[in-house]
C-alpha cells in the first residue's frame, strides 16, 4: 500500500515557444502559482513542492508561501528534474511511496485529477500512471505541440505521438485524448527510470514516456473528460485565462470580481 504521496511541480523559465511562461500572469496571478494552488487543493499530498532551476520562480513561490527547491539547469526531461529534487530535498521516500509530477504549465489541474492518479495506484499493476484528457477540437488533435495517446481495452498505453492518433482518415469522429503533464510514479520506479537509456522513439517523438514503453514496461492510463491545457504558447495562455475566469476552482484560491 502506498504510504506517502508527494507532489512535485517542475518549472523553468526557458521555453522555445513561450519564454518566461511560469511567471506570465493569468487573472493577475503567475501561471506557476495557479498550478501550485490547484495542487494544494488536494489534501492527499503530504508535501507539494516546485522544482526549478530559476531563482525568479523559487522566489515567487516562496513569497507566495509555497515550497520550492533549486535544481540544475541542464535537465532535458522533467523526470530528471524530479529525481534531483527528491535527492536535494532528502525526502528518502519508501519504494512504494508515490511521486505525482504535475508539470508547471498544467494550469487546469484539479483535485479530482490528483485523486484519480492517487486512487489508480491502489489496484494498479504498473508503477507508472499517466492522466489522459479528452480532446474536443480537431485542431488540437492535429497540433504537433499536443501529445496524443492511445490505449488498449485495459487502459494500458499503446503509443504516444505528436501525430493525430488514432487517425480520422476513415471515420470523421474518433476518441481523441492527449497525454497530460500529470503523472504518478512509485519512488522505486522514478529511480529506475532515471538510469534507463534514452530510446529511439522517445527521441523521435520527444515524449519521455516512450522510453518506458520501449523498455517493455507498461503505463496505466487514467482518463478524464475534463479539458486540460498545458500552456505552451501565448495563444494557450489567452485560452486558459478565459477558462480560469469561469472556473469554480479558481474562486477557491483567488478573489475574482
Amino acid at each position: 500500500m502506498t504510504k506517502n504521496i508527494y507532489c512535485i511541480i517542475p518549472a523553468r523559465m526557458a521555453s522555445s515557444r513561450f519564454p518566461g511562461k511560469p511567471l506570465a500572469p493569468l487573472l493577475g496571478l503567475p501561471l506557476i502559482l495557479h498550478v501550485l494552488e490547484r495542487c494544494l487543493l488536494f489534501k492527499g499530498f503530504v508535501r507539494t513542492i516546485v522544482a526549478t532551476c530559476d531563482v525568479e520562480i523559487k522566489d515567487a513561490v516562496e513569497i507566495h508561501g509555497g515550497e520550492a527547491i533549486m535544481t540544475n539547469d541542464t535537465h532535458e526531461r522533467c523526470t530528471d528534474r524530479i529525481c534531483e529534487a527528491i535527492d536535494n530535498l532528502k525526502l528518502e521516500p519508501a519504494d512504494d511511496d508515490l511521486i505525482v509530477m504535475v508539470q508547471g504549465d498544467e494550469v487546469l489541474m484539479s483535485p479530482d485529477m490528483s485523486e484519480k492518479i492517487s486512487n489508480a495506484f491502489k489496484g494498479a499493476e504498473t508503477p507508472v500512471i499517466n492522466l489522459a484528457s479528452r480532446l474536443y477540437r480537431t485542431e488540437d488533435h492535429d497540433d504537433p505541440n499536443t501529445v496524443k495517446v492511445v490505449g488498449d481495452p485495459s487502459g494500458k498505453a499503446l503509443y504516444f505521438s505528436r501525430a493525430p492518433i488514432p487517425s480520422r482518415a476513415r471515420m470523421g469522429e474518433v476518441p481523441m485524448y492527449q497525454q497530460t503533464g500529470v503523472m504518478g510514479f512509485t519512488a522505486s520506479f522514478i529511480r529506475q527510470f532515471d538510469n534507463l537509456p534514452q530510446t529511439p522513439l522517445e527521441i523521435l517523438e520527444s515524449v519521455d514516456m516512450m522510453r518506458v514503453l520501449e523498455h517493455g514496461m507498461p503505463i496505466q492510463l487514467v482518463y478524464t473528460d475534463t479539458e486540460t491545457i498545458g500552456v505552451d504558447t501565448p495563444q494557450d495562455h489567452k485560452r486558459a485565462e478565459k477558462i480560469l475566469a469561469n472556473d469554480d476552482l479558481t474562486r477557491q484560491y483567488l478573489q475574482l470580481p
